[in-house]
């Protein structure tokens, strides 16, 4: 038995929902992007008169929306909401789903010890959200450049999917780990996205208030935000070593805790 390919073949219809459901995102919202731009309305001008906290909590930001790389901007933080949400349930379903199907006992009599098996899983689930970040990055690039004016788009949108990536796995192992430590490991899935949601909106309170701006080592999204990796200097060293060291850390968690735990049959 070959536990990877199992693990592909038992995700591929989820994985091509999202997959849908992230092309579709990037569509409208290029689709949207287009209505306004065409409707003669300054478009920075209609932002300006908005609420500074509405601003924050719909993810807008300093955005230059008249040009559609900053309409992107703009759209990526509702694409990062839906790719970590992907990477931290499978994260979390991956290693819970044996004792979720009662499929335990078939897995683990099998000639192949717990470090292999958690190995493929993970593997399996690296290999998903790597196919979901590529359909993002293709369809951001196709759709976005078609109403660029001809401007060069993939740059801009690259570094933005670098930053993605990153945060998908660190969700991932996030998820994962979760599911290792609980001893009802089939809760880890929700837990694990009330995790997200929580430091989602830490985010938005960093955004809305300055004065805790110091929080942002505690939130994901304060990493690799788009207005900083696209209009400003790129990755922040300090992001990426934390954020290494947290997956690095999280999946030891998953290896430790998985290979201790008794499986419910």
């Amino acid at each position: 038995m070959n536990i990877f390919l199992k693990e592909m073949k038992s995700h591929r219809k989820s994985l091509v929902f999202w997959s849908i459901g992230v092309f579709l995102m990037v569509a409208s919202g290029m689709v949207k992007y287009e209505s306004l731009s065409s409707s003669g309305q300054p478009m920075n001008e209609m932002l300006a008169g908005m609420p500074k906290s509405l601003l924050a909590v719909l993810g807008i930001g300093e955005f230059d929306i008249s040009t559609a790389t900053g309409y992107y901007g703009l759209l990526f933080i509702y694409l990062l909401l839906m790719a970590t949400i992907h990477a931290a349930m499978l994260g979390a379903t991956i290693i819970a789903k044996e004792e979720r199907d009662k499929t335990t006992e078939f897995l683990f009599v099998k000639p192949v010890s717990r470090n292999q098996i958690i190995t493929a899983k993970l593997l399996a689930a690296f290999v998903n959200i790597l196919i979901l970040n590529l359909v993002t990055f293709i369809s951001s690039v196709l759709l976005v450049g078609k109403y660029s004016d001809g401007g060069v788009v993939t740059g801009d949108i690259a570094i933005t999917m670098a930053g993605m990536f990153i945060l998908q796995i660190l969700f991932m192992v996030i998820g994962s780990s979760l599911a290792a430590v609980k001893k009802n490991s089939k809760a880890a899935a929700s837990l694990a996205t009330g995790v997200l949601l929580l430091t989602y909106v830490i985010s938005v309170a960093i955004d809305l208030n300055e004065n805790i701006e110091g929080l942002k080592y505690l939130t994901p999204f304060k990493y690799f935000e788009a207005k900083s990796v696209m209009f400003g200097a790129g990755f922040e060293l300090i992001f990426v070593l934390l954020s290494v060291v947290l997956i690095a850390g999280l999946t030891v968690v998953t290896f430790v805790f998985f290979k201790k735990r008794d499986l419910n049959v």
